[in-house]
């Protein structure tokens, strides 16, 4: 048996765990914890201070290729159960995902980073979509057709594609897991889960409670390691049917371009750079409220984040003034202490933050509040606001994905939503204003997949989750979701 991987089962929050078992530190393969055929590993640290948090298994690309022969043979009788039988295991996963809450959520926070009450959210969140698609998998419904022909019968069916990988990124190490992988699962198919390199213990506890619910060998397998490793077999592969990927547009583009010569069906939710629109006639203290939730969640590190505030021009300087002054009031620590602001994921991060500030401030931006490394250490930036933004600075361009507001004013409707939509990005936009008819025109010219109107919180398993232009293709959530993962088969019968 091979040797297990050094986790820090002595630090004060992990010797608090109801179930230690939950921390598994080997890739979980065709039902059975594996580590790499080499021996390799590497180190997951706890950003809040730079701690090693424990080793996992570095598998090799012939490893990861394994994976997918144990998915492809697994598919057939997984797919053959009927939807009853598939719902029953996964509202069992929903079930344990509930009562080993605490002990997910601490993970998460020594791994990511995030306050405990967000990580606690989170594992909500992410049970809510196995919950979901526990009673969707029952209804893999389609229109049905009369017949155009005489003498013949017509019937379409949806049928699961075949083996699904899914990449799933850092800032929500849980929830992109089950929101994929559910709605896969629901449709029939089988799924390699790659995490993040910096986030996969979160993974494995959810496959550790995969197989508490009864999750077939090879149905639900999580490949840890490099990602550019553990990825390059399974775009090579035609039996890998369709690849789901969360993260940075630049990876997207490239995942897009590697799946051509399989033709793969791709679901990708890919960067965000939201706009924040705030007219005169909003209700100010609202609106106020809601951007420090749309901007400051996970620490900035949101792809649904606000970037871009662009503020009506008669109460630009109010709600500057009063953003600024609820943004100094947050408080930045360790995850643990529950904090509004914990630490950014990587030094990238923090270097972006300083990049955007110096560069923002430099072209005539002001430096509100905050504006540098916070004193809680090297991964904690302030949350910082800046006004007076022109439109040429990088943080106008960029997604900041971090604590960084920038805000400019705007005088006419007509100048907000050109500036909100001149970017390639849309996944989310963001509108304040109390105009039934302004709400009904701005709703219909933002070009975002998405649009919170007066509120920020919009998402959940119920709703079609993604964006436009490079934001991504296709929709996560709802019965969309579920049908990302099949085709569609028409049969035409003689029954003369």
């Amino acid at each position: 048996m091979a040797k297990a991987h050094r986790i820090d089962t002595d630090h004060p929050d992990m010797s608090r765990l109801d179930d230690p078992k939950l921390l598994r530190s080997f890739s979980y393969i065709d039902g059975k914890w594996t580590a790499a055929t080499d021996g390799a590993s590497l180190r997951v640290t706890n950003p809040a201070d730079g701690s090693e948090f424990g080793e996992i298994a570095a598998l090799s690309c012939d490893d990861s290729a394994a994976a997918i022969d144990a998915a492809q043979t697994a598919f057939t009788g997984w797919a053959a159960l009927l939807p009853q039988e598939r719902s029953t295991i996964l509202r069992r996963w929903f079930e344990l995902m509930g009562e080993h809450r605490e002990d997910l959520a601490r993970i998460m926070v020594l791994e990511q980073g995030k306050p405990i009450s967000e990580a606690r959210g989170e594992i909500d969140y992410a049970a809510a979509f196995i919950e979901f698609y526990a009673e969707e998998a029952k209804r893999p419904n389609i229109e049905s057709v009369t017949s155009h022909l005489p003498d013949a019968e017509v019937e379409v069916w949806r049928e699961p594609l075949g083996v699904a990988a899914l990449i799933t990124p850092w800032n929500f190490p849980s929830a992109m897991i089950t929101r994929k992988a559910a709605a896969a699962l629901a449709a029939g198919c089988t799924v390699l889960v790659h995490p993040s390199a910096e986030t996969p213990f979160s993974a494995l506890a959810l496959a550790e409670l995969a197989e508490r619910a009864g999750l077939p060998a090879g149905v639900f397998n999580v490949i840890t390691g490099y990602a550019a490793t553990i990825v390059e077999p399974w775009l090579n592969d035609a039996r890998v049917r369709a690849l789901s990927f969360t993260g940075s547009t630049e990876i997207g583009k490239h995942l897009y371009r590697r799946s051509a010569d399989t033709v793969k069906r791709l679901v990708l939710e890919l960067g965000g750079h939201a706009p924040f629109i705030l007219f005169a006639d909003a209700d100010m203290d609202q609106a106020v409220d809601e951007a420090i939730k749309a901007k400051f969640a996970t620490s900035g590190q949101d792809c649904l984040g606000a970037n871009r505030f662009f503020v009506e021009r008669s109460v630009y300087e109010t709600f500057c003034e009063k953003f600024a002054a609820r943004t100094a009031m947050l408080s930045v620590g360790i995850g643990m202490d529950d904090p509004d602001i914990g630490p950014l994921m990587n030094e990238k991060a923090v270097a972006k933050q300083r990049q955007h500030v110096e560069d923002a401030v430099k072209k005539g931006a002001r430096v509100l509040t905050g504006g540098k490394v916070h004193q809680a250490g090297d991964l904690f930036f302030e949350p910082t606001v800046l006004s007076d933004v022109p439109a040429d600075a990088l943080i106008m361009h960029e997604e900041t994905f971090g604590p960084v507001a920038a805000i400019a004013p705007f005088d006419t409707e007509e100048e907000a939503l050109a500036r909100a939509n001149d970017t390639e990005y849309g996944l989310v936009a963001y509108l304040h204003t109390q105009d039934p008819r302004r709400i009904y025109r701005a709703s219909r010219a933002l070009q975002f997949g998405m649009v919170a109107v007066n509120r920020t919180k919009v998402t959940g398993a119920p709703i079609p989750f993604g964006g436009m232009k490079q934001s991504g293709v296709e929709r996560e959530g709802s019965r969309l979701g579920m049908e990302a993962f099949t085709e569609v088969k028409y049969v035409c019968r003689d029954w003369a």
